[in-house]
Protein backbone atom coordinates (compact mmCIF):
# COMPACT_ATOMS: atom_id res chain seq x y z
CA UNK A 1 0.00 0.00 0.00
CA UNK A 2 1.42 3.40 -1.02
CA UNK A 3 2.45 5.78 1.74
CA UNK A 4 0.23 8.84 2.13
CA UNK A 5 2.86 11.54 2.30
CA UNK A 6 0.24 14.28 2.68
CA UNK A 7 -0.84 13.06 6.13
CA UNK A 8 1.30 15.06 8.53
CA UNK A 9 0.46 12.77 11.42
CA UNK A 10 2.70 10.04 10.06
CA UNK A 11 6.49 9.88 10.13
CA UNK A 12 7.98 8.81 6.79
CA UNK A 13 11.06 6.64 7.48
CA UNK A 14 14.17 7.40 5.47
CA UNK A 15 13.94 4.18 3.46
CA UNK A 16 10.49 5.15 2.19
CA UNK A 17 11.62 8.53 0.85
CA UNK A 18 12.41 9.04 -2.81
CA UNK A 19 14.71 11.29 -4.83
CA UNK A 20 18.29 12.48 -4.72
CA UNK A 21 20.44 13.03 -1.63
CA UNK A 22 21.93 16.16 -0.11
CA UNK A 23 24.69 16.56 2.47
CA UNK A 24 23.99 17.34 6.12
CA UNK A 25 26.90 17.95 8.51
CA UNK A 26 26.70 16.95 12.17
CA UNK A 27 28.59 17.62 15.39
CA UNK A 28 27.88 16.66 18.97
CA UNK A 29 29.83 19.75 20.09
CA UNK A 30 27.21 22.07 21.52
CA UNK A 31 29.40 25.14 21.93
CA UNK A 32 30.51 28.24 20.09
CA UNK A 33 33.32 26.18 18.57
CA UNK A 34 30.88 23.54 17.37
CA UNK A 35 28.65 26.16 15.83
CA UNK A 36 31.56 27.79 14.01
CA UNK A 37 32.83 24.42 12.79
CA UNK A 38 29.49 23.53 11.26
CA UNK A 39 28.89 26.97 9.74
CA UNK A 40 32.29 26.77 8.03
CA UNK A 41 31.13 23.68 6.12
CA UNK A 42 28.11 25.40 4.54
CA UNK A 43 29.14 29.03 4.05
CA UNK A 44 30.34 28.88 0.45
CA UNK A 45 27.50 31.01 -0.91
CA UNK A 46 27.45 33.60 1.86
CA UNK A 47 28.73 36.92 0.54
CA UNK A 48 27.99 40.62 0.43
CA UNK A 49 25.66 42.08 3.04
CA UNK A 50 24.72 39.20 5.34
CA UNK A 51 21.60 38.76 7.46
CA UNK A 52 21.36 36.15 10.23
CA UNK A 53 17.77 35.07 10.87
CA UNK A 54 17.34 33.69 14.36
CA UNK A 55 14.65 33.68 17.03
CA UNK A 56 15.71 36.28 19.58
CA UNK A 57 12.98 35.07 21.97
CA UNK A 58 10.35 36.51 24.26
CA UNK A 59 11.63 38.33 27.39
CA UNK A 60 14.00 36.11 29.39
CA UNK A 61 13.18 33.07 27.27
CA UNK A 62 15.19 30.18 28.72
CA UNK A 63 15.84 28.02 25.65
CA UNK A 64 17.07 30.29 22.85
CA UNK A 65 20.48 29.73 21.27
CA UNK A 66 23.11 30.98 23.75
CA UNK A 67 24.10 34.55 22.92
CA UNK A 68 27.85 33.95 23.47
CA UNK A 69 27.81 31.33 20.71
CA UNK A 70 26.25 33.75 18.25
CA UNK A 71 28.52 36.57 19.36
CA UNK A 72 31.62 34.47 18.70
CA UNK A 73 30.29 33.36 15.30
CA UNK A 74 29.67 36.96 14.28
CA UNK A 75 32.92 38.36 15.64
CA UNK A 76 35.13 35.66 14.12
CA UNK A 77 33.30 34.63 10.95
CA UNK A 78 30.66 37.23 10.07
CA UNK A 79 31.96 40.55 11.44
CA UNK A 80 29.64 42.74 9.37
CA UNK A 81 26.50 40.61 9.66
CA UNK A 82 23.16 41.84 10.99
CA UNK A 83 20.71 39.81 13.07
CA UNK A 84 17.24 40.11 11.53
CA UNK A 85 13.77 39.58 12.98
CA UNK A 86 10.16 40.59 12.33
CA UNK A 87 7.49 41.67 14.76
CA UNK A 88 5.14 39.06 16.20
CA UNK A 89 1.49 38.50 15.26
CA UNK A 90 0.41 38.13 18.88
CA UNK A 91 0.39 40.54 21.84
CA UNK A 92 3.53 40.26 23.92
CA UNK A 93 7.11 41.35 24.10
CA UNK A 94 7.64 41.50 20.35
CA UNK A 95 4.29 42.82 19.05
CA UNK A 96 5.40 46.37 18.26
CA UNK A 97 8.82 47.53 17.16
CA UNK A 98 9.26 49.41 20.44
CA UNK A 99 8.38 46.35 22.54
CA UNK A 100 10.55 44.18 20.32
CA UNK A 101 13.60 46.38 20.77
CA UNK A 102 13.14 46.32 24.54
CA UNK A 103 12.99 42.51 24.45
CA UNK A 104 16.06 42.30 22.24
CA UNK A 105 17.98 44.33 24.83
CA UNK A 106 16.55 42.28 27.73
CA UNK A 107 17.67 39.06 26.06
CA UNK A 108 21.19 40.31 25.46
CA UNK A 109 21.29 40.69 21.69
CA UNK A 110 23.38 43.84 22.08
CA UNK A 111 26.67 42.74 20.50
CA UNK A 112 25.56 43.16 16.86
CA UNK A 113 23.07 45.30 14.94
CA UNK A 114 19.51 43.92 14.96
CA UNK A 115 17.24 44.87 12.07
CA UNK A 116 13.50 44.50 12.63
CA UNK A 117 12.66 43.87 9.01
CA UNK A 118 9.08 45.17 9.07
CA UNK A 119 9.83 48.30 11.09
CA UNK A 120 9.33 50.53 8.04
CA UNK A 121 6.91 48.52 5.94
CA UNK A 122 6.68 45.42 3.80
CA UNK A 123 7.68 43.90 0.48
CA UNK A 124 6.06 41.11 -1.53
CA UNK A 125 8.08 38.10 -2.67
CA UNK A 126 6.61 35.81 -5.35
CA UNK A 127 5.65 32.24 -4.40
CA UNK A 128 6.37 29.89 -7.29
CA UNK A 129 4.01 26.92 -7.59
CA UNK A 130 2.05 27.69 -4.45
CA UNK A 131 -1.37 26.26 -3.63
CA UNK A 132 -2.33 29.00 -1.15
CA UNK A 133 -0.29 32.02 -2.23
CA UNK A 134 1.13 33.64 -5.32
CA UNK A 135 3.16 36.00 -3.11
CA UNK A 136 4.07 36.44 0.54
CA UNK A 137 4.38 39.77 2.35
CA UNK A 138 7.77 40.04 4.05
CA UNK A 139 9.55 42.54 6.24
CA UNK A 140 10.42 45.42 3.93
CA UNK A 141 14.15 45.41 4.74
CA UNK A 142 14.75 41.81 3.64
CA UNK A 143 15.81 42.72 0.06
CA UNK A 144 18.57 44.93 1.52
CA UNK A 145 20.64 41.79 2.13
CA UNK A 146 22.66 39.71 -0.33
CA UNK A 147 22.85 36.53 1.77
CA UNK A 148 20.89 34.88 4.58
CA UNK A 149 22.21 32.60 7.32
CA UNK A 150 19.25 30.75 8.86
CA UNK A 151 20.35 29.96 12.41
CA UNK A 152 17.63 27.92 14.06
CA UNK A 153 16.93 26.61 17.53
CA UNK A 154 15.21 23.32 16.66
CA UNK A 155 12.39 22.52 19.11
CA UNK A 156 8.69 21.74 19.33
CA UNK A 157 5.94 24.17 18.43
CA UNK A 158 2.37 24.59 19.68
CA UNK A 159 0.88 24.68 16.17
CA UNK A 160 3.68 23.61 13.82
CA UNK A 161 4.57 20.49 15.78
CA UNK A 162 8.22 21.39 15.40
CA UNK A 163 10.13 24.52 14.57
CA UNK A 164 13.12 24.03 12.30
CA UNK A 165 14.66 26.09 9.51
CA UNK A 166 11.38 26.01 7.57
CA UNK A 167 9.40 27.56 10.40
CA UNK A 168 12.19 30.01 11.24
CA UNK A 169 11.96 31.76 7.88
CA UNK A 170 8.45 30.71 6.84
CA UNK A 171 6.91 32.53 9.79
CA UNK A 172 9.90 34.61 10.83
CA UNK A 173 10.47 36.57 7.61
CA UNK A 174 6.77 37.29 7.03
CA UNK A 175 5.83 40.67 8.45
CA UNK A 176 3.87 40.85 11.69
CA UNK A 177 0.58 42.20 10.37
CA UNK A 178 -0.03 41.10 6.76
CA UNK A 179 2.16 38.08 6.05
CA UNK A 180 1.68 36.32 9.35
CA UNK A 181 -2.06 37.00 9.22
CA UNK A 182 -2.26 35.40 5.78
CA UNK A 183 -0.52 32.30 7.13
CA UNK A 184 -2.49 31.95 10.38
CA UNK A 185 -5.94 33.44 9.90
CA UNK A 186 -8.92 32.51 7.75
CA UNK A 187 -10.94 35.62 6.92
CA UNK A 188 -13.81 36.13 9.35
CA UNK A 189 -12.55 33.48 11.77
CA UNK A 190 -10.26 33.46 14.80
CA UNK A 191 -6.64 34.61 14.82
CA UNK A 192 -5.30 31.05 14.85
CA UNK A 193 -8.02 29.53 12.64
CA UNK A 194 -5.62 27.82 10.23
CA UNK A 195 -3.82 24.78 11.61
CA UNK A 196 -2.61 21.26 10.86
CA UNK A 197 -1.67 20.48 7.22
CA UNK A 198 -2.94 23.76 5.81
CA UNK A 199 -0.85 25.80 8.23
CA UNK A 200 2.28 23.81 7.40
CA UNK A 201 1.65 24.22 3.69
CA UNK A 202 1.14 27.95 4.04
CA UNK A 203 4.31 28.69 5.95
CA UNK A 204 6.30 26.34 3.70
CA UNK A 205 5.19 28.44 0.72
CA UNK A 206 6.35 31.53 2.59
CA UNK A 207 9.66 29.81 3.29
CA UNK A 208 10.03 28.91 -0.38
CA UNK A 209 9.62 32.55 -1.35
CA UNK A 210 12.57 33.50 0.86
CA UNK A 211 14.69 30.57 -0.34
CA UNK A 212 13.99 31.41 -3.98
CA UNK A 213 14.85 35.07 -3.40
CA UNK A 214 18.31 34.27 -1.99
CA UNK A 215 19.01 31.31 -4.27
CA UNK A 216 22.54 30.01 -3.69
CA UNK A 217 23.17 32.67 -1.05
CA UNK A 218 21.25 31.06 1.80
CA UNK A 219 22.40 28.40 4.26
CA UNK A 220 20.98 26.61 7.28
CA UNK A 221 22.15 25.60 10.77
CA UNK A 222 19.89 23.80 13.28
CA UNK A 223 20.85 23.64 16.97
CA UNK A 224 19.25 20.60 18.67
CA UNK A 225 19.53 21.79 22.25
CA UNK A 226 16.97 22.63 24.99
CA UNK A 227 14.24 21.14 22.80
CA UNK A 228 11.08 21.99 24.70
CA UNK A 229 7.82 20.98 23.05
CA UNK A 230 7.11 24.74 23.21
CA UNK A 231 8.41 27.30 20.77
CA UNK A 232 10.68 30.11 21.96
CA UNK A 233 7.71 32.42 21.36
CA UNK A 234 6.26 31.03 24.62
CA UNK A 235 9.18 32.45 26.58
CA UNK A 236 9.22 31.66 30.29
CA UNK A 237 5.90 29.80 29.92
CA UNK A 238 7.55 27.13 27.76
CA UNK A 239 7.08 23.54 28.87
CA UNK A 240 10.05 22.08 30.77
CA UNK A 241 12.67 20.45 28.55
CA UNK A 242 12.77 16.66 28.79
CA UNK A 243 14.33 15.71 25.42
CA UNK A 244 18.10 15.11 25.50
CA UNK A 245 20.42 17.54 23.76
CA UNK A 246 21.77 16.04 20.53
CA UNK A 247 24.07 18.40 18.62
CA UNK A 248 24.22 20.77 15.67
CA UNK A 249 23.34 20.19 12.01
CA UNK A 250 24.21 22.28 8.96
CA UNK A 251 23.29 22.08 5.28
CA UNK A 252 22.63 24.21 2.22
CA UNK A 253 19.38 22.23 1.77
CA UNK A 254 16.47 23.37 3.96
CA UNK A 255 14.46 20.18 3.51
CA UNK A 256 17.43 17.91 4.19
CA UNK A 257 18.38 19.68 7.43
CA UNK A 258 14.85 19.63 8.83
CA UNK A 259 14.38 15.99 7.78
CA UNK A 260 17.67 15.04 9.45
CA UNK A 261 16.67 16.92 12.60
CA UNK A 262 13.42 14.95 12.75
CA UNK A 263 15.27 11.68 12.11
CA UNK A 264 17.69 12.34 14.98
CA UNK A 265 14.77 12.91 17.35
CA UNK A 266 13.08 9.70 16.17
CA UNK A 267 16.38 7.82 16.64
CA UNK A 268 16.27 8.52 20.38
CA UNK A 269 14.85 5.94 22.76
CA UNK A 270 11.08 5.87 23.14
CA UNK A 271 11.32 7.40 26.60
CA UNK A 272 13.59 10.23 25.48
CA UNK A 273 11.67 11.14 22.34
CA UNK A 274 8.11 10.61 23.57
CA UNK A 275 7.05 14.15 24.39
CA UNK A 276 8.56 15.83 21.34
CA UNK A 277 7.32 13.13 18.96
CA UNK A 278 3.84 13.39 20.44
CA UNK A 279 3.88 17.15 19.85
CA UNK A 280 5.04 16.69 16.23
CA UNK A 281 2.50 14.01 15.38
CA UNK A 282 -0.54 15.53 17.11
CA UNK A 283 0.03 18.77 15.17
CA UNK A 284 0.61 16.81 11.93
CA UNK A 285 4.03 18.42 11.67
CA UNK A 286 5.43 15.93 9.16
CA UNK A 287 3.47 17.75 6.47
CA UNK A 288 6.20 20.38 6.57
CA UNK A 289 8.66 17.90 5.09
CA UNK A 290 6.41 16.31 2.49
CA UNK A 291 5.12 19.67 1.27
CA UNK A 292 8.62 21.12 0.97
CA UNK A 293 9.38 18.08 -1.17
CA UNK A 294 6.31 18.78 -3.33
CA UNK A 295 7.41 22.40 -3.74
CA UNK A 296 10.86 21.29 -4.91
CA UNK A 297 12.63 22.95 -2.00
CA UNK A 298 15.30 20.27 -1.60
CA UNK A 299 15.84 16.60 -0.85
CA UNK A 300 14.50 14.66 2.10
CA UNK A 301 17.19 12.01 1.60
CA UNK A 302 20.69 12.93 2.74
CA UNK A 303 24.12 11.73 3.79
CA UNK A 304 24.84 12.54 7.43
CA UNK A 305 28.50 13.57 7.78
CA UNK A 306 30.03 13.11 11.24
CA UNK A 307 32.48 16.01 11.50
CA UNK A 308 33.64 14.73 14.89
CA UNK A 309 34.97 11.52 13.31
CA UNK A 310 36.84 12.28 10.09
CA UNK A 311 33.66 13.00 8.10
CA UNK A 312 32.41 9.43 8.36
CA UNK A 313 28.94 8.88 6.89
CA UNK A 314 26.70 7.75 9.75
CA UNK A 315 23.09 6.89 10.48
CA UNK A 316 20.91 8.92 12.88
CA UNK A 317 21.06 6.11 15.43
CA UNK A 318 24.85 6.47 15.53
CA UNK A 319 24.55 10.23 15.96
CA UNK A 320 22.48 9.86 19.13
CA UNK A 321 24.45 7.03 20.73
CA UNK A 322 25.40 7.99 24.24
CA UNK A 323 23.08 10.99 24.63
CA UNK A 324 22.32 11.62 28.25
CA UNK A 325 18.96 12.52 29.82
CA UNK A 326 18.34 16.25 29.78
CA UNK A 327 19.34 18.27 32.82
CA UNK A 328 18.90 22.02 33.07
Amino acid sequence: MATDWTNGEHYIPFEERDGETSTVYFTRDLSAEGLRKLYARVNGGIEGKVAIKLHTGEPNGPNIIPRPWVQELIEKDLPDATIVETNAYYEGGRYTTEQHRETIATNGWTFAPVDILDEEGTVDFPVAGGKWFDHMTMGGHLPNYDSLVVLTHFKGHAMGGFGGSNKNIGIGCADGRIGKKAIHTREGEGQWSIDMEELHERFSESSKATCDHFGDHITFVNVLRNMSVSCDCEGTAAAPVVTPNIGILASTDILAIDAASIDLVYALSEEDRHDLVERIETRHGHRQLSYMRELGMGNWRYELVDTDNSDAIIQPAQAVEGVVPFSA
